[in-house]
């Protein structure tokens, strides 16, 4: 199997278009023609990790934070990231990030964490925005039916937890086709006054080009009528963070114990009690002091994040408990996801779970 063909899974699994424009995910280092020998995933793509992948004979690693995230001017092995990117090449050893790809996933890094918590009727805190776009298009009634389901099965018409959804109207076309025309309907020269139906369906933006396809391909005009427009709307099931239940209301410190004990905290840092009970929470995987205020607005009686300053506990304002449980430690579960869904898609071929600890954090 190569490198590709695992890279395709992956890209199924967080598509590189849900990640965030700061981020650099995907395949880091590597030639993605090569064969795979073996997969590791792991959180941090380290010296140490890369080390392991070499005894393991895994020729990919797959980490869900990006070795490379800022550019780089020299690669002369003095820091951390250097030493591992050196050890990856002459090793002959792909790295693929995941990260926010992985974070704005309906099924990932915050689902995996609500999980973790037992959360129930779970949702999207801050849904991405930006993200949709409409086609219109026009066809006779006979090509009507196989134009959509082109378009579905391409990737098209799904609204929040709907599928196949589009808006059809009957109207009137005209054209005329010059000597170098071809018409379905009517002759060159010819004006020519056609029923037509107009079909509207919204999709992901980053499938456009697979849309289009769709469109050309099972289109019977010689020339295709069909507008693209950027939709402001959110999208119902990709974003950063969650929010949901608790199956029974908790006093606060047994709330903030069992956020201990189920995400393996060594410690957590929060906001004054409030002497209220917790029952709706939020949470962000890793650093997410910008979704407090969304949190709150969200009617959350607890937000669950790491990564906070002295005075973003202040922007708790006695409306809810904020709550710091660590960077590694909100993100703990998400390798275990990597693996068991490769896994699952290649049940046949080496994947590995690291065995290292990259959590820098250490408590006392």
């Amino acid at each position: 199997m190569k490198i590709k063909e695992i890279l395709t899974v992956l890209e199924e699994m967080a598509p590189l278009a849900y990640a965030e424009s700061f981020d650099n995910v995907g395949l880091l280092v590597g030639n993605k023609e090569e064969n795979c020998s073996g997969v590791l995933v792991c959180h941090d793509a380290l010296e140490a990790v890369i080390d392991e992948a070499i005894a393991k004979k895994c020729n990919l690693v797959v980490c869900f934070h990006p070795i490379l995230f800022s550019g780089l001017k020299k690669i002369t092995g003095k820091n951390y990231v250097e030493r591992s990117i050196i050890k990856a090449i002459k090793n002959d050893i792909a790295i693929y990030a995941v990260h926010t790809a992985l974070d704005n996933h309906k099924n990932g890094v915050n689902k995996i964490f609500c999980d973790a918590l037992g959360l129930i009727d779970i949702k999207i805190l801050i849904p991405k925005l930006n993200f949709i776009q409409k086609l219109v298009t026009f066809s006779t009634p006979e090509n009507a039916e196989k134009v959509r389901t082109a378009l579905f099965q391409a990737g098209a018409g799904t609204i929040g937890n709907y599928e196949n959804c589009s808006f059809n109207s009957m109207g009137t076309g005209t054209y005329q086709g010059t000597e170098h025309s071809n018409p379905v309907i009517g002759a060159r020269n010819e004006f020519v006054q056609a029923e037509e139906i107009k079909i509207e369906v919204t999709f992901e933006k980053h499938l456009q080009r697979q849309i289009l396809n769709a469109l050309f391909e099972n289109h019977i005009y010689e020339e295709v009528a069909y507008e693209i427009y950027d939709l402001q709307n959110s999208h119902q099931n990709i974003g950063l963070g969650m929010i949901g239940e608790l199956p029974e209301e908790m006093d606060e410190t047994s709330f903030l114990q069992l956020v201990k004990t189920k995400m393996k905290a060594d410690g957590i840092r929060h906001s004054a009690f409030l002497n209220k009970k917790i029952k709706k929470v939020a949470v962000l995987g890793g650093s997410g002091s910008e979704a407090i205020g969304k949190a709150i607005h969200a009617g959350a009686d607890a937000f669950l994040t790491a990564d906070l300053k002295y005075h973003q506990f202040y922007e708790a304002e006695n409306q809810l408990l904020l709550a710091d449980i660590g960077h590694f430690e909100s993100e703990r579960y998400t390798k275990n996801y990597i693996v068991d869904y490769l896994k699952k898609k290649m049940p046949n071929f080496a994947i590995i779970l690291s065995e290292e600890n990259t959590n820098p954090v250490k408590y006392l």
